[in-house]
């Protein structure tokens, strides 16, 4: 068994692994301190890469002292650039830590793991495992992502969690596929083909479920969450075939998901890789592996995951499709204890040593629901489209016109949407973007979003499932966009003009607004409400401005001129500190077997820092619920998804 860790100031953190027969040397975090000591293992290899374009093998043999105290290498990309959290975020050079990773494919399949001091083999607490997002341009060992803030506040809050994020294969290394390559996979006898970084993803959680236990983890309560493409990574392993039989998780927080809902099958997949071989006139596969990264890096830029008939579950569709989520399924057992009204939910996979906080109501039912159906956590933010706006305002509103009707090749579909989002080839080129952004909004993250939780509700017997929206201003760029709750979350952003915005206990001071009061700030559909409030409410359900594509290349870009007062930050500390807390608590509540709140309500972030359980009449004033269901349902899935990408890559270029 190994050792506990002493709590002894500058003493270098270290485990004893008994399974891997090695010892693992750390750091102390920066945030660690006497009341909530913190340690942090870097760089771990979880997996190895035996070849380009091969599935990843798990890694266990380890040297008898393993250097944990620097980050391993990422997965080849894009060199000097901002991550597209950090783009999106609003920040100036000066604002974020200069992080400088090696890239190397091969050795990208690492771990870092931040926990609490004084564990050892017998402690078994939860742990929560990071998927990033950024699509080809993402690092699980950014600054963004570092878990000392979420771990101490996990300690204080007396609900420890372990938190691992990690780095996996993106791009053409972790998603290229083709027939070529199907078939070379199957000469060494593996099936599939593409899904390299998703496998590595898996991989990683093969290694927690066999080695964190001697970090103090309990392997039996794993909770997935991330945002972006990280949490549509999320939702490929929910509906994976192999989670249907083998789950290695158990629960899962899904933030903003960009969801492709038309992934390209194997034959659309190698039709993309035979115009890159062409192009760097290669005519085999070994010519491919040969080639330099750094020559690869800038072709594989919107390579995702492919539909390659095996590691998605046949049928996994239909959990985009409204019409379809009321199917109910009956497999084999998973128990669950959820209270009648926001107390405790308990996984039978769950050995957590912290119980659950009581039920309001003193009493449960018990439901049973299959392994494989994770209790979930789901929502977006209300401008997540901001993330495409870049591309998006260079359209016009003659070109946006002819473009929506070629695409959906019927004039009264077009016809539908037109009317539905106020775009006619006679909008003001200067205010067509903000109709644009609204129905990418729509069409890339919330109506998918809402279909596929409606889905997983129905699927999970109408338990199982809690929703959100995430309507919190950021704290420097004054509107609820893409990204900006992990600046709550992680808690890895100074407030602007602030020293500190880390106490245990919000501030009481505030930031003048230079005289603004909220209707100067916000559309007059807004209107404000205490957190008692259940009733319904108006809120614009777009906040509109220019972002950022995370499909984009940032060299040149940086951000928006937020002029007069909208260059003034709008989030004072108190508000900063509310929702920040809240949003902590109630993952990790989650992230402990809690229910984080009443299944029929929804959770409220935001704006100006309103927290708090509401009807789900919310969604009729904060989200266009009401199109969806008249405009987009009727479309179906797949031709909206269609028009979504399409309008956010921006007019082509002449």
């Amino acid at each position: 068994m190994p050792v506990s860790q002493i709590i002894t100031p500058g003493l270098v953190p270290e485990v004893h692994h008994v399974a891997l027969d090695t010892t693992f040397r750390g750091v102390e975090h920066p945030l660690s301190a006497s009341d909530a000591p913190i340690h942090q293992y870097r760089g771990i290899k979880y997996a190895s890469v035996p070849a380009r374009f091969r599935p990843s093998k798990l890694f266990s043999s380890y040297p008898p002292l393993v250097d944990a105290t620097k980050y391993g290498p990422i997965c080849p990309q894009v060199k000097n650039m901002k991550n597209f959290e950090e783009t999106l975020f609003g920040l100036a050079e000066d604002d974020f830590p200069t992080e400088v990773f090696k890239h190397n494919e091969f050795e990208c399949l690492n771990l870092n793991i931040t926990c609490p001091a004084g564990l050892n083999s017998h402690s078994h607490i939860p742990v929560m495992v990071w998927v990033h997002g950024g699509g080809d341009r993402g690092c699980g060992s950014s600054w963004v992502y570092d878990g000392g803030a979420l771990v101490r506040k996990s300690v204080l809050l007396g609900k420890p969690v372990i938190l691992v994020s990690f780095n996996f294969r993106l791009g053409l290394f972790g998603f290229a596929a083709g027939p070529q390559l199907r078939e070379d996979n199957r000469s060494v006898g593996e099936d599939g083909v593409g899904n390299y970084g998703l496998r590595d993803q898996r991989k990683l959680l093969e290694w927690l479920h066999h080695y964190i236990g001697d970090f103090g983890g309990d392997p039996h309560n794993i909770t997935l969450f991330g945002e972006s493409t990280g949490a549509a990574d999320i939702i490929y392993h929910l509906l994976s075939a192999e989670n249907e039989t083998r789950p290695l998780f158990h629960r899962a927080i899904v933030q903003s998901a960009v969801i492709d809902y038309n992934l390209p099958d194997v034959a659309g997949a190698g039709w993309q890789l035979s115009r890159l071989m062409s192009t760097l006139h290669l005519t085999t596969i070994d010519q491919l592996r040969l080639l330099d990264a750094d020559q690869l890096v800038k072709f594989g830029q919107t390579l995702r995951v492919v539909d390659d008939g095996v590691f998605l579950r046949h049928g996994w569709k239909d959990s985009f499709v409204p019409e379809n989520a009321h199917r109910h399924h009956h497999n084999s057992e998973h128990h669950l204890s959820v209270p009648k009204s926001g107390g405790g939910v308990r996984s039978s996979h769950s050995r957590s040593r912290v119980r659950p906080s009581p039920s309001p109501s003193g009493s449960s039912v018990s439901i049973r629901l299959p392994s494989h159906l994770q209790p979930l956590i789901i929502g977006d933010c209300a401008s997540d489209s901001l993330l495409w706006s870049t591309p998006i305002s260079y359209w016009t509103s003659a070109g946006v016109t002819r473009r929506l009707k070629a695409v959906c090749t019927s004039l009264s579909k077009a016809a539908g949407l037109l009317r539905a989002y106020d775009i006619s080839s006679s909008t003001p080129d200067s205010e067509i973007g903000e109709h644009v952004l609204e129905l990418v909004n729509d069409a890339r993250v919330a109506w998918p979003t809402e279909c596929f939780a409606n889905s997983a509700r129905a699927l999970r017997g109408g338990k199982g499932v809690w929703r959100y929206v995430f309507d919190q201003e950021g704290p420097i760029r004054p509107i609820p966009h893409h990204a900006v709750d992990l600046m709550y979350l992680f808690d890895n952003v100074a407030l602007p003009d602030t020293s500190s915005t880390r106490s245990d206990e919000p501030s009481s001071s505030t930031m003048s607004l230079a005289g603004s009061s909220p209707d100067d700030m916000w559309p007059e559909s807004f209107c404000a409400f205490d957190d008692d409030d259940s009733e319904e409410v108006k809120y614009s359900s777009s906040v509109r401005g220019h972002i950022g594509d995370e499909e984009m290349t940032f060299d040149d870009y940086e951000g928006p001129d937020f002029s007069s007062t909208w260059a003034i930050p709008m989030v004072d500390e108190h508000s900063y500190a509310r929702v920040r807390d809240t949003l902590q608590e109630r993952w990790l509540a989650f992230a402990h077997a809690e229910a984080p709140w009443n299944e029929d309500k929804v959770f409220v972030f935001g704006p100006e820092g309103e927290t708090g359980e509401r009807t789900k009449w919310i969604f009729d004033g904060r989200r266009r619920r009401k199109v969806w269901k008249e405009t987009l349902e009727p479309l179906g899935m797949q031709l909206v998804q269609k028009i979504g990408v399409e309008l956010s890559r921006g007019p082509p270029l002449k």
